[in-house]
């Protein structure tokens, strides 16, 4: 992953990509991907290691080998024939192929039968919990709003209706218009090599069920860092009702939307948030506190009587099978944690989506290294938290036409013709228009005749007869 993480990092609007990360980055994939048929004891799993072991070593085959073709041009990304054909083998083998068989098979991990049954039981019985299940099957560990993930299950034909599909697509929706807010350049290489990395591809292809949630605090946190409140708002309040694990986004975003929209955009973004998450939580929470009590907080925290099979040799995990003590521990790091977190927020509060994303990142990093049930998977959100609004910054489209500035005068009066073109850059908090759908004709008009104007800028004036005479002379 972390090569993966360096080939794209390493890929500029302008500049190419370097075969090296990408051909090192297929095989560690490779190699994390064939070791799930060895370790893992889930037939969906396995499954997924043996095709995506073998897609991610034909990726890597393929970008050493392949001989490197002219750059996609009209794309501007630069990016050489090697290394997309890699990534689409990639996505191939990781995503496509594992996915459609496991669907055909009907074979998902525990959590996607789960989510969709609670659909059935809501439609049943007015309620997504049993009132006492008999074990851990039973039980469903998410807030009210995941269940909308599985009502396409009830209505459409049996492998249209996996919520698989459904929590991919809500993912890669969010990833899209989040790379449009922060105003990212060529989506498609950077885009495909993200869903096609093990982080993304594994959940996608056996479970799926973290994915809205990932892209969900992803698109509200670009959003906010815009200072667009009510939308800002709409989505946390959405995020918020799958899973309490994304709340953390909350405090984060609100943070950010004082410092970019003042209070009012907190003000607005809190009543958005507060509004659509109350909506779709607050019902149920009075109808049955008791089940959802158990079930949502204690079940996954590992503090109710039936103990969840999900954990993995994390600090808090590993701490809370010491006994009691332990687990009282593992809770105490897991609060103190979060009070360190949130201090450091309110010292240092972010200013922007990079640096917003960062501070969730490290917060619910911790959040679920500490938690005495953590997974692995779970780490996903922080990494990808990280990850994609670094990818859109470094790919960032200008925002301006290009200046040639040959003296301080011209500076000046470039600065002031920037600011006639387009005045409503200077009232916005972010020197940005909040549309991002923006007609870019008049940018288009502005790269035109730039070409001319910098050639009248630095073209050399023509000596006149008296000058050239006298510098002869001198």
């Amino acid at each position: 992953m972390q090569q993966f993480g360096a080939g794209l990092r390493g890929a500029g609007a302008a500049g190419g990509y370097s075969r090296a990360p990408w051909v090192l980055g297929a095989l560690v994939c490779a190699g994390w991907a064939f070791a799930f048929p060895l370790i893992s004891n889930l037939a969906s799993q396995r499954a997924w290691g043996w095709s995506a072991g073998a897609g991610y070593l034909l990726a890597a085959l393929c970008a050493a080998l392949l001989p490197r073709g002219r750059a996609a041009s009209s794309a501007g990304s630069g990016a050489a024939r090697p290394i997309r054909m890699a990534v689409a083998l990639a996505l191939l083998g990781a995503v496509v192929v594992p996915l459609v068989l496991l669907l055909v098979l009907g074979q998902a991990q525990s959590e996607v039968f789960v989510v969709q049954q609670s659909a059935v039981r809501l439609v049943h019985t007015g309620s997504p919990y049993l009132p006492h299940p008999a074990d851990w099957t039973g039980y469903t560990p998410y807030l009210p709003g995941m269940t909308l993930f599985g009502f396409p299950h009830l209505v459409l034909p049996a492998v249209l209706g996996d919520a698989r599909i459904w929590f991919l697509l809500a993912f890669l929706v969010c990833l899209v218009l989040a790379w449009r807010i922060l105003r990212g350049g060529p989506l498609a290489v950077p885009f495909a090599a993200v869903v096609a990395s093990p982080l993304v591809a594994l959940p996608a292809a056996v479970s799926g069920v973290d994915l809205p949630m990932i892209g969900g605090c992803i698109l509200a946190l670009a959003l906010a860092g815009r200072g667009n409140a009510a939308r800002a708002g709409v989505v946390l309040g959405l995020v918020c009702a799958l899973k309490w694990t994304a709340w953390p986004a909350v405090p984060v975003a609100l943070l950010l939307l004082l410092q970019v929209g003042g209070r009012r955009a907190a003000l607005r973004g809190t009543l958005w948030t507060g509004l659509v998450g109350g909506l779709l939580v607050v019902p149920f929470a009075v109808a049955f506190p008791q089940a959802m009590l158990e079930q949502v907080v204690r079940f996954p925290l590992g503090l109710s009587t039936v103990r969840t099979p999900a954990g993995s040799p994390l600090p808090g995990h590993i701490l809370a099978q010491l006994g009691p003590a332990g687990r009282t521990a593992s809770l105490a790091l897991f609060a103190l944690s979060g009070l360190a977190v949130c201090v450091w927020l309110l010292v240092r509060p972010p200013r922007d989506a990079r640096t917003a994303c960062d501070r969730l990142a490290l917060g619910v990093a911790l959040a679920f290294l500490l938690a005495p049930a953590g997974r692995f998977g779970y780490l996903q959100l922080p990494v990808l938290l990280v990850l994609w609004p670094r990818l859109a910054l470094r790919t960032q489209r200008p925002t301006g036409p290009p200046v040639l500035v040959a003296s301080s005068t011209d500076d000046a009066d470039a600065v002031d013709s920037v600011h006639a073109r387009a005045p409503e850059y200077a009232d916005h908090p972010t020197g940005r228009p909040d549309d991002t759908d923006r007609d870019h004709d008049t940018h288009d008009h502005d790269r035109a005749a730039a070409p001319a104007a910098n050639a009248a800028r630095v073209a050399p004036t023509a000596p006149t007869p008296s000058t050239a005479g006298a510098a002869a002379r001198s």
